[in-house]
């Protein structure tokens, strides 16, 4: 006896706008309903390998039938079946883990590969169906089972007689509607299915068949129509072609199709490797890193695959954490098809593989680099911050690897150059790669600090992620050249001449810094002259260890906000500023307390930092202002 059941709110509504016309591209349900079956049939095979209570089968096939006088499509398949509470679970929920994202891109949009992304691949069936049947046997039932829907409200299953193990969708096609010009009888037409399979379905590895009219002459010429059954598809997994006949437009469908993705991939890397480990890989970079590949959410992995046979969704043991970005695929004979995810994690062929993906992988971003530079920025500007991340992880473990990859912006360039870019054009008398940090180019050229290298015509690398600093700490140098921050620790930018005469007006004016640093307290470390400024009266620096950028970043994390950096106020001895510090010492010393709170201050805030009690500060600066005109 047939239960009736309704289905969930959400499902009612996405079976509404999906019979309601909502794609432009109904015919995307076959490829939908054959890789359905495909699915079914590879999770068979799989479970057979290791379960007795699934039979295996000599013949592996998708079948498609056609009925014009009742208008009836069938896709049968002898794949895994379904057992009736699998039927409930799985076609009387439609999306259950991701309908509501589901709902909100489809209204938005009429682009029909949102339907794989979402698994609600069966359902598209309605855009051209106005009844579905779904006759199921699962090895794991003794009864065989019959699922049907207008795709309205409800749903109901009822036992039925099903000798052999697999699933038949039998779709009760729409009539024609010329007003929306409507021609569901098309997919009733051999032409039709056989021009849909191969445009969506040609790789997929099982056999699709179909009863196909052959017309013939016989000997008296007369036309004679006979019936045979032919395969649609080539079977030849893309990734198993030669490279040589692949079409980059096969690529790109595959990649959009496979992957859910809208754009075609960036690159497309296709390796095929035989000797001690055998294997073939298709790997894509995508265009646009996906909205949660910063994340923790975000998660990684290729497709593993035994001989063409589907072994495990998302190996993350494939693909090292610097090179997350990548989709794809391995295929690979010398992994056994029955073998476990924990031996998986274990397996030497495995990690050979990997090993040899990342090196090429590397290879294939060096040579986008040198041969297509175009190509290689749209990439780092997608990609970039993980390759930083890449160097910073692991103590450096990965960093030799890593380094020739990054790029930056500088002081001389608004185009990114390489580390090795940089030191071939650095001056003669340049010993350190010199680095600053701020959120924009405008920031960092405004830097206080900055005056004494654009004196000296060095150039200076930006850093702007909040990830370059603490990848700086790991590089340490690069080509026997240090780095050095323009912000921290002492300048090495001052010749024998300079160092003296700066000592000597430390001296003279000693009484003048420790009454500024007495007037700070504990909000500097020190207080001194400076041998980085020219034209800017005073600068805020750190000492060595943390910087003030760092300090920045780890107070937004969590228990890390306690960490503070050594904070020095620097003061440009050659300033007209200074001079009138001195005067002020001399004939009124009371009043350096509100001068130096208000050159603390101004250092803070040209260091981006926030003040911490803004009226106090402009009651100072009124008040120096009105007692300046007296």
């Amino acid at each position: 006896m047939a239960k009736t059941k309704n289905f969930k709110t959400e499902s009612k509504k996405l079976l509404n706008l999906m019979i309601n016309s909502i794609y432009t591209h109904k015919e995307i349900f076959l490829r939908e309903l054959i890789s359905n079956a495909s699915d079914a049939i590879d999770k068979r095979h799989y479970l057979s390998l290791s379960d007795e209570k699934v039979p295996q089968s000599d013949t592996y096939e998708i079948f498609i039938e056609t009925d014009k006088e009742n208008r009836t499509l069938t896709i049968k398949d002898n794949g895994i079946g379904m057992t009736e509470a699998e039927l409930e679970n799985q076609l009387g929920t439609i999306a259950e883990s991701g309908s509501k994202t589901f709902l909100e891109k489809l209204e938005k949009s009429k682009d029909a590969d949102l339907i794989g992304q979402f698994g609600v691949g069966f359902y598209s069936a309605f855009m051209v169906a106005s009844r579905v049947f779904v006759k199921t046997r699962s090895p794991y039932s003794d009864t065989g089972y019959l699922w049907q829907s207008e795709g309205e409200a409800t749903y109901s299953i009822s036992e039925t007689k099903k000798d052999t193990v697999g699933t038949e969708i039998t779709l009760v096609l729409r009539e024609n509607d010329s007003e929306q010009e409507e021609n569901y009888s098309a997919y009733l037409e051999e032409d039709t299915i056989k021009a849909l399979v191969k445009k969506y379905s040609d790789y997929v590895r099982h056999a699709i068949k179909m009863a196909v009219s052959k017309t013939e002459k016989d000997a008296a010429d007369k036309e004679k129509t006979k019936t045979e059954i032919e395969t649609l598809n080539s079977m030849k997994p893309l990734w198993k072609k030669a490279k040589n006949d692949i079409t980059t437009e096969e690529l790109n469908d595959f990649y959009k199709r496979q992957y859910g993705d809208f754009d075609e991939p960036l690159h497309t890397i296709h390796i095929d490797v035989e000797g001690m480990t055998t294997y073939t890989a298709l790997l894509f970079i995508p265009k646009k890193a996906p909205y949660d590949f910063y994340t923790e959410n975000y998660e990684k992995g290729l497709q593993l695959y035994s001989k063409s046979v589907f072994i495990q969704d998302k190996n993350k043991d494939l693909v090292p954490e610097h090179f997350k970005f990548l989709k794809g695929l391995v295929d690979s004979a010398d992994l056994s098809l029955n073998i476990s995810r924990e031996m998986l994690q274990h397996n030497r062929q495995l990690k050979k593989i990997a090993s040899h993906l990342e090196k090429k992988v590397k290879n294939e971003l060096e040579k986008m680099l040198e041969n297509d530079r175009e190509k290689y920025l749209t990439f780092y500007d997608a990609y970039g911050t993980i390759l930083k991340y890449g160097v910073y992880d692991n103590f450096g473990a990965n960093k030799e690897k890593l380094q020739d990859l990054i790029l930056f912006k500088t002081s001389k360039s608004d185009d990114y150059i390489t580390l090795k870019e940089y030191v071939n054009r650095m001056k003669e008398d340049q010993k350190n790669i010199y680095y600053a940090t701020g959120q924009t180019k405008t920031q960092i050229l405004n830097r206080p600090q900055m005056d004494v290298l654009k004196e000296k015509d060095y150039e200076v690398l930006f850093f702007t992620d909040d990830v370059d600093e603490f990848m700086v700490q790991i590089l340490n140098s690069y080509d026997d050249k240090p780095f050095k921050s323009v912000q921290q620790g002492e300048t090495d930018l001052m010749d024998d001449n300079k160092k003296k005469d700066l000592e000597s007006k430390e001296k003279d004016h000693s009484k003048l810094l420790k009454a500024i640093k007495q007037s700070l307290k504990d909000k500097v470390k020190d207080v001194k002259l400076s041998g980085r400024l020219k034209d800017s009266p005073v600068c805020l620096v750190s000492g060595e260890g943390l910087s003030l950028e760092m300090e920045k970043v780890l107070s937004k994390m969590p228990d890390q906000g306690g960490l503070k950096a050594e904070k020095i106020l620097e003061i440009n001895p050659d300033h007209d500023l200074f001079k009138a510090l001195n005067t002020v010492h001399e004939k009124t010393p009371k009043k350096i307390d509100d001068y130096a709170s208000l050159l603390y201050h101004q250092a803070l805030l040209i260091e981006g930092y926030p003040i911490d009690d803004p009226k106090d500060m402009s009651d100072k600066m009124i008040k120096l202002m009105i007692e300046a005109t007296k």
